[in-house]
């Protein structure tokens, strides 16, 4: 059976298209991303913020500085360049990120947990994070639901999401939110509503494990495989994707 974390890999690669250039954040992000060439989108054009552009790895990559990213990929640049030629010039579809807290207005933190000078865990940091997430068409985040994840106030906005009271005008930003209980939208105020709940799951769980109140975008039936045949090949697709022992 599928797990949580196996819904919540499969729901993000679906909302990837054939033929969009994607900007892949590590992590999850990157599981899906690769799991979505292995789907519907074979055509999908990896973009890794080290400067590989249509990166077409053999097997998951662990890191943006994998070797197998640049095996059979179209183009490597200076990370300058991917930054200042195609990712702020719009050339990127989508920003596919994780965080580690997000707020009702896709505000994002991975910078700190607790206060900045004195945190109760330092994290990673910003990376290229800030910059994918206002530059790139729209912006797909991916993370695990928990009330400490979904606070009602982040404690460090390293990357922002749509200004207060409505969604950015230029269509750029948030688009999709998919944790381990569903998937997300935002409405024209910019606010995070629930547009599908994972299966086994329920909207008294998300208002228990967030700290707001997440309103209904629309009826929040199961995320779903059409037939039982589509879940046994799009579990078979997650398994080759994964590496040997983390499946």
């Amino acid at each position: 059976m599928p797990s949580n974390r196996d819904w919540m890999i499969i729901a993000a690669a679906r909302l990837l298209k054939n033929g969009e250039r994607v900007l892949v954040g590590v992590g999850v992000p990157n599981i899906a991303a690769n799991l979505a060439k292995r789907l519907d989108a074979p055509d999908l054009v990896l973009v890794y913020e080290s400067g590989v552009i249509d990166a077409r790895p053999e097997r998951l990559p662990l890191s943006i500085g994998d070797g197998t990213l640049v095996d059979a990929a179209l183009a490597v640049l200076p990370m300058g360049e991917l930054f200042s030629h195609y990712l702020l010039t719009g050339w990127i579809d989508v920003g596919f990120l994780g965080a580690a807290q997000i707020d009702a207005s896709g505000n994002l933190n991975s910078t700190v947990i607790g206060e900045y000078q004195q945190p109760k865990v330092r994290l990673a940091g910003a990376g290229g994070a800030p910059e994918i997430a206002t530059s790139a068409r729209r912006t797909i985040i991916v993370m695990e639901h928990s009330r400490d994840r979904f606070p009602a106030k982040i404690d460090f906005i390293t990357s922002p999401g749509h200004p207060a009271g409505h969604r950015r005008p230029d269509g750029r930003g948030p688009w999709r939110v998919v944790s381990s209980l569903g998937v997300f939208g935002f409405n024209e105020a910019g606010v995070m509503g629930v547009l599908a709940l994972l299966p086994g799951h329920t909207y008294e769980e998300v208002l228990d494990l967030s700290g707001w109140r997440i309103p209904l975008m629309a009826d929040p039936t199961p995320y779903l495989p059409a037939t039982r045949a589509e879940e046994e090949s799009t579990l078979a697709a997650l398994r080759a994707t994964l590496p040997k022992g983390d499946s």
